[in-house]
């Protein structure tokens, strides 16, 4: 198949990339980093004859969302909106990378039916970006699958990330945690390059849209994330927690993954300490 990725230099792209260079595949690679800017319709609309678009690039750092609204609102819409608008001309399937869209978990673990609640202006990006999805599937046919990671993780993940970050002070002798008690279900980017690619060679034949939760079905406290990353050294490393707690913060995420199971057939492989210790070493 011919295969268009956007954002393919960036932390999931890269691996895609990578893995998708061993098969038979054809790849387009766009990117700002090769001078394209998905977000402008006449840079983009020349691209044609590819059979699938995985859409990755967006701006995703939490903090920055609250920092630069409307760079975050604009960049994520507009380059989902072209993509979609392509796969629409070209009859091409979409597959779509969303987020953990959830908010406070009224049930766990959480489901793809469960309510969707945007609680940061990232999120509300994302949500925004699935009713484009809905509507272009709706009213053009367009097939897409779309993808709710939990918690990525994994090495040449930008060091502002949790577990980058716990992993690179560790380096040092001590850690600081701001708060160690929210849990998160983690999932390992390799295991999520694995979904992309099950879903990619996947026919939808129905030319439906479908919705996936990424995930491992388990949930890890940022303090045993911290006593498996410290478990991993030789070393003592010290350890301390200011217990700044943020506002309006989830305390707890568990993704049920039954549907992509059952109807991809995908599961995790790498568990988490299989996954800190890859990254420990690399």
């Amino acid at each position: 198949m011919k295969i268009l990725i956007t954002g393919y230099s960036g932390f999931i792209g890269s691996y895609l990339q990578k893995k998708l260079e061993k098969t038979e595949h054809e790849l387009i690679l766009v990117d700002i980093a090769n001078g394209t800017n998905i977000c402008d319709w006449q840079q983009v609309k020349q691209y044609e004859g590819m059979d699938v678009i995985v859409h990755l690039a967006n701006l995703s750092f939490v903090p920055a969302s609250y920092e630069q609204p409307k760079k975050f609102y604009e960049t994520n819409y507009l380059s989902t909106l072209n993509m979609l608008e392509l796969c629409r001309l070209n009859n091409a399937k979409m597959v779509f990378f969303s987020s953990y869209i959830y908010g406070h978990p009224q049930y766990q673990p959480i489901d793809e039916n469960h309510p969707t609640q945007a609680f940061n202006p990232y999120a509300q990006t994302k949500v925004i970006c699935e009713s484009l999805c809905e509507g272009y599937n709706r009213d053009f046919k367009v097939s897409i699958t779309i993808f709710r990671p939990f918690n990525i993780y994994g090495t040449g993940q930008n060091p502002d990330f949790l577990i980058p970050s716990i992993i690179q002070q560790a380096k040092t002798g001590k850690i600081v945690i701001k708060d160690d008690r929210p849990k998160r279900d983690y999932i390992h980017v390799e295991d999520i390059v694995d979904a992309i690619i099950t879903a990619i060679e996947t026919e939808n034949a129905d030319k439906s849209i479908q919705k996936y939760n990424l995930g491992s079905g388990l949930s890890y406290s940022v303090k045993e994330i911290m006593d498996m990353v410290r478990g991993l050294f030789d070393t003592e490393i010290d350890y301390i927690c200011t217990h700044e707690i943020r506002p309006n913060d989830v305390m707890d995420t568990i993704a049920d993954i039954s549907k992509i199971q059952n109807e991809l057939h995908w599961k995790p492989s790498i568990s988490i300490l299989e996954g800190l210790t890859k990254m420990v070493s690399e």
